[in-house]
């Protein structure tokens, strides 16, 4: 049976007096994981969950024993509970102690377990007897966790959000702009997937929501809030994961730039895109909306495919995501600028938005 990961994380103990051992709060913590490896000591399950970005898994606890521990805490008592603990955790001492020091940079690591309890605190006292400098995270991942909730609310961030229908290239503005320097949050980037119902072709799996809030936090952390982050206007879900209420909130409020391009070169932009994908992946895509298209005009969209006329599935499944878009804009701000533009060309307005916000005196 799997516990709750408040069970058998009940088994802190004073900080340890051992020398080479320290305790920091998160944000100071997250510092410090730009100089030294982060050593995740929870199960695989609790890793594979979410976890800080590139840190290391070292589970202290397999997932059926960490099971075994927080079921005899909670029916037995914390003494029998540590006991059975520290009869998994005798054998692997050592291959933990080789581990760390293997990865341990300039002679010290970072660790953390889930409230910066029992786990994370045998782990730092094993590394700090075979002489690592060792720093343990204060109120462990949930902590970490909301330290970014924190940083979202205490800091002012100056969002612009990019508008338009799908299709119109606004990833590639994107792109453009932080070639130019600028600060984007691509929330398709880090989520695998480019929004729509064909948005998983050709990306890698996507990572839980828990993973996806995760790695936003670290674009966060190499934020500087007092300059403009462009971001592209998503909805609430990008596929399987969720934009953390918190932020999507923010983005909701935040300036908003329209910008388009023709129809005919949204479709020709869609062709290129999708077109060399397989045709049944593609044929699985249309099928996800076929609700909201319409038998009629899904009917239309697949006999399309089977001829191999991409354009007319593009401009058909357009229909379905242009109307779909017009009603999710009557839920923002109106537009600060409106960019119609008659060439597709991304690099073209990446100069213009900076041209016109990316101002010391332009304090959107």
């Amino acid at each position: 049976m799997m516990v709750n990961n408040n069970d058998s994380e009940h088994l802190n103990f004073e900080n340890s007096n051992e020398p080479g051992t320290s305790v920091l709060a998160p944000e100071f913590f997250l510092k410090e994981a730009e100089k030294y490896p982060v050593i995740d000591v929870r199960t695989p399950a609790e890793f594979a969950q979410g976890h800080i970005p590139g840190a290391i898994n070292m589970p202290i606890f397999s997932n059926e024993e960490r099971a075994v521990v927080g079921t005899l805490y909670k029916k037995e008592g914390r003494d029998t509970a540590v006991l059975k603990g520290l009869e998994y955790v005798g054998p692997k001492m050592v291959e933990f102690a080789r581990s760390a020091q293997r990865i341990a940079l300039d002679n010290s690591v970072l660790v953390h377990c889930w409230r910066g309890g029992m786990r994370s605190g045998s782990m730092a006292w094993l590394f700090g007897t075979v002489g690592l400098n060792t720093t343990t995270l204060e109120g462990g991942y949930k902590a970490y966790r909301a330290s970014f909730r924190k940083m979202l609310a205490e800091q002012k961030w100056r969002f612009m959000v990019i508008g338009g229908p799908t299709g119109g290239g606004k990833t590639e503005v994107l792109k453009e702009l932080k070639s130019h320097g600028e600060q984007i949050l691509d929330l398709e980037g880090l989520a695998n997937h480019k929004g729509s119902a064909f948005g998983a072709l050709g990306e890698a799996e996507q990572p839980t929501s828990e993973q996806f809030e995760n790695d936003i936090h670290d674009c966060f952390l190499k934020f500087n809030p007092d300059r403009i982050i462009w971001v592209e206007g998503e909805s609430h879900s990008i596929g399987r994961v969720y934009i953390p209420d918190q932020l999507f909130e923010l983005l909701m409020q935040a300036p908003l730039v329209m910008y388009d391009i023709d129809r005919k070169l949204r479709v020709e932009r869609l062709v290129r895109d999708y077109g060399c994908f397989d045709k049944d992946l593609l044929r699985q895509s249309v099928l996800k909306i076929q609700k909201r298209l319409g038998g009629q005009r899904t009917n239309e969209a697949l006999e399309a495919l089977d001829a191999g006329d991409y354009h007319s599935v593009a401009d058909l499944t357009l229909k379905y995501y242009d109307k779909g878009y017009a009603k999710s804009l009557a839920k923002r701000n109106e537009p600060v600028l409106v960019l119609n533009e008659i060439k597709d060309e991304p690099g073209n307005v990446a100069r213009k938005l900076i041209k016109q916000f990316s101002h010391e005196d332009n304090r959107y």
